[in-house]
């Protein structure tokens, strides 16, 4: 049996991230969630949801029960560089796989990351795996159109600033 291990949301502006993971044989599935604030300030510069991705993939695996003899496959994102290395050392490399993640645990992880982005109030593209430019900009006037839904943001990415104002405005109009 193998478990595959994936991600959803990181490279968007909207949302944390989604880890999820799925045993291939039997479609069980589990997933949780980086929450957004690991993807600002102060979090966001320590990096600190690379060590927020290897223990919710932990705790997913426990929540598997994954077997001895079962194989982890992993996906290359960035997101799970601590990750890998901790699997590696937590179960062996001949146990645990780097992998391009597809088919029914790709769609499994990418529908729970559009499932929690709707309970925000927004509505993804229907294209936006093929249109990833307008996809963060669609998101982006979204977020612009109501202020508060910056909470909602990924402010800590440094390119994000060309696009957002992320200060307040001074209080004193003439500064």
């Amino acid at each position: 049996m193998t478990v595959q291990v994936d991600d959803a949301g990181v490279g968007d502006l909207l949302f944390g991230a989604i880890i999820g993971a799925h045993r291939k044989e039997t479609g069980e599935f589990h997933y949780d969630i980086i929450p957004v604030n690991y993807f600002q300030t102060p979090h966001f510069r320590k990096k600190l949801y690379l060590k927020k991705a290897t223990e919710v993939t932990l705790r997913l695996l426990q929540e598997m029960n994954l077997g001895a003899e079962e194989e982890v496959e992993i996906c290359r994102s960035f997101v799970f560089d601590e990750t890998r290395e901790e699997l590696f050392r937590k179960f062996g490399k001949e146990k645990v796989k780097t992998a391009i993640i597809s088919g029914e645990a790709q769609h499994n992880v990418e529908t729970a990351y559009l499932d929690e982005i709707r309970n925000l109030g927004y509505e993804p593209l229907p294209d936006r795996d093929d249109k990833r430019a307008g996809s963060f900009f669609h998101m982006l006037r979204w977020v612009k159109n109501d202020r508060t839904r910056l909470k909602y943001a990924k402010t800590g990415w440094p390119r994000l600033k060309r696009y957002i104002h992320l200060r307040q405005a001074p209080s004193d109009p003439r500064r």
